[in-house]
């Protein structure tokens, strides 16, 4: 266990890629336990146990969703489980970094929780670009351009699914 958290670490600092994770199938069902849990933590910061859960449902079929496609238009779908798998790892090592900036953020507003979110969202960005980029064996931008598609199209999605409207009167 301590292997795959230095190899998703190092995913994250971009010394390796998604084709260095095992290709086991069973390897990304695995990773959900952490990715569920971390981001949970977060969710829970803000909501409830069932907007939670809600959220993470979305979210986990916005990732396959995205994913699969991806790799199955570029006649690449044999590597789908690194690929889901490093995306899962490498979310929960950022996500888990950013538990207290998020918490700080809920609590008081500070100009340094606000910086650090900023600068985790940029390296979250670009360690799904790096992912991506390695998954087609495309150029650094172009996977750059896919993890802005995704961030855009998942936080279209949750915002749509999850903001609650303001009611006029």
């Amino acid at each position: 266990m301590y292997q795959l958290i230095v190899l998703f670490f190092e995913i994250c600092i971009l010394r390796k890629g998604p084709q260095d994770v095992p290709a086991s199938p069973w390897l990304w069902r695995l990773l959900l336990l952490p990715y569920v849990t971390v981001n949970l933590l977060i969710l829970l910061l803000d909501g409830s146990w069932l907007r939670a859960f809600a959220q993470l449902g979305v979210e986990t079929a916005l990732m396959v969703g995205f994913c699969y496609p991806l790799l199955y238009f570029s006649g690449k779908t044999s590597r789908f489980p690194q690929t889901l798998s490093a995306l899962l790892g490498t979310d929960a090592v950022i996500s888990l970094c950013a538990i207290p900036a998020v918490a700080s953020l809920n609590t008081q507003i500070s100009e340094f929780a606000f910086i650090a979110m900023i600068v985790l969202m940029g390296w979250h960005w670009l360690v799904n670009g790096h992912i991506f980029r390695h998954a087609l064996d495309r150029p650094l931008l172009f996977g750059l351009a896919l993890a802005f598609l995704y961030i855009l199209v998942s936080t279209q999605v949750m915002t749509l699914l999850f903001t609650e409207m303001a009611v006029t009167d």
